[in-house]
């Protein structure tokens, strides 16, 4: 469960704000997202190295500039 405790006077749309931040770091929809449609772990290994490379490939153009 997750607390975000107010101060006096604070902005409710400030708590708002610190409590999507909390939620986001907890990954809760992330996981419900993936929970929802089963990914053999083949592709999700080929996915992974796909990014991976593409990382790379942005820090190297990165370096070069």
């Amino acid at each position: 469960m997750l607390v975000i405790p107010i101060k006096e006077g604070e902005n409710i749309e400030r708590a708002l704000k610190k409590f999507k931040r909390k939620f986001e770091k907890t990954a809760v929809v992330k996981e419900l997202r993936e929970r929802q449609q089963f990914t053999k772990p083949s592709v999700k290994r080929r996915t992974e190295i796909k990014k991976a490379v593409y990382v790379q490939g942005l820090r190297r153009a990165e370096e070069e500039a």
